[in-house]
């Protein structure tokens, strides 16, 4: 996998959506995470990558840049 194991960045918010705002994941996508398979994984990864609106990639975009070298 060319992406690290997890997309978070420990500030977790689900509370009454759908989709994390720290990460960009779907709540059942962060409830099974260690679940998935290396390339469910980097489906999920291209699609949040893809979307850029989570913290990760605004608030926080110099940190997830570091964590992906």
């Amino acid at each position: 996998m060319k992406y690290p194991d997890n997309p978070c960045i420990a500030i977790c918010d689900t509370l009454y959506q759908d989709v994390c705002t720290g990460c960009g994941r779907h709540f059942s996508e962060v409830a099974n995470w260690v679940f998935m398979t290396d390339e469910e994984k980097e489906v999920v990864w291209e699609r949040i990558i893809a979307d850029g609106t989570s913290k990760r990639f605004n608030t926080y975009k110099e940190r997830a840049q570091e964590n992906q070298k």
